[in-house]
């Protein structure tokens, strides 16, 4: 199952789950019969209460956890046959602190890592680096230990770093946690811009803002069910599930429900979407 640098067509099967259950030793099953199908080149976001089961479920799609019964497919191929070292070269995960992943003495390293534990020449290895240090504004700190940079800095060089190993599969754990505005767009953009040239992106988050914004289908998953997978506009449609879930909706959105009545059928998740449809509002209410 070797990862073809994205050989695969957008459309095709990526990850497929079938009845998947877990539970971590001698505790309460976490994840409870889940089935999914996740296409190349599809952006979905895994949305949910802490405790809902997401990170446990993502985990799987690259072996760093296995099931306790059902199975997980990548490309078709079943996740128990190969190790993690080689699912690495296909699905690439951010974890949610960056301190649990960084851990080289210079940034520089610890972006060459995952390029060089995969056995590529050391001429490639070197190129994907320069990139992503590139890529990431991080040249400056290229030299650095990335173990003392702030947390912005230490997201970025976390993110760079499985950025280097040009996975088909990107699945990022609240990837914008702690940062700015700025550095938030700033990281998003990067990742719409992979996303666009054919990666698969799995974001999981608490910020429902950036769902509205990035994601066009989300999977709402609740104590290890999947209570519902949807276009992410259906998915804040559903005022009954989100109450269930307890997810609140942004702020424009909210805004945007209540001036309904003065503008109907209109279900809007971006502020660029509210300046669109209701831009003009208080003109016609004259």
């Amino acid at each position: 199952m070797e990862s073809n640098g994205l050989a695969h067509e957008v459309g095709d099967m990526c990850l497929e789950a079938t009845d998947l259950w877990f539970a971590y030793e001698e505790g309460p099953s976490v994840l409870k019969g889940i089935s999914l199908e996740i296409k190349v080149g599809d952006f979905v976001a895994l949305i949910g209460q802490n405790g809902s089961g997401k990170t446990t479920l993502a985990k799987h799609f690259n072996g760093l956890l296995r099931p306790s019964r059902g199975r997980v497919l990548l490309y078709g191929e079943d996740n128990r046959e190969h190790p993690v070292a080689h699912l690495a070269r296909t699905v690439g995960y951010v974890f949610q602190n960056p301190d649990h992943q960084i851990f080289s003495a210079t940034t520089r390293e610890e972006i060459a890592f995952g390029p060089r534990n995969i056995g590529l020449e050391e001429s490639e290895v070197q190129q994907r680096t320069e990139q992503a240090l590139e890529y990431f504004d991080l040249t400056a700190y290229a030299d650095h230990q990335p173990a003392i940079l702030g947390f912005g800095l230490r997201r970025k060089v976390s993110i760079a770093a499985v950025y280097a190993m040009r996975t088909d599969v990107l699945i990022l754990d609240e990837p914008t946690a702690g940062l700015d505005w700025k550095s938030t767009h700033e990281l998003m953009q990067r990742i719409v811009a992979l996303h666009r040239t054919g990666h698969t992106i799995i974001l999981i988050t608490h910020d429902m803002r950036l769902v509205a914004e990035y994601a066009p289908r989300c999977l709402v998953l609740r104590d290890g069910n999947i209570l519902a997978d949807d276009d992410t506009r259906e998915i804040f449609r559903q005022a009954d599930l989100l109450r269930e879930t307890h997810i609140e909706l942004p702020q424009i959105c909210r805004l945007a429900r209540r001036l309904e009545p003065f503008n109907p059928g209109r279900n809007i998740l971006t502020v660029a979407e509210f300046l669109e449809g209701y831009g003009n509002l208080a003109e016609r209410m004259r």
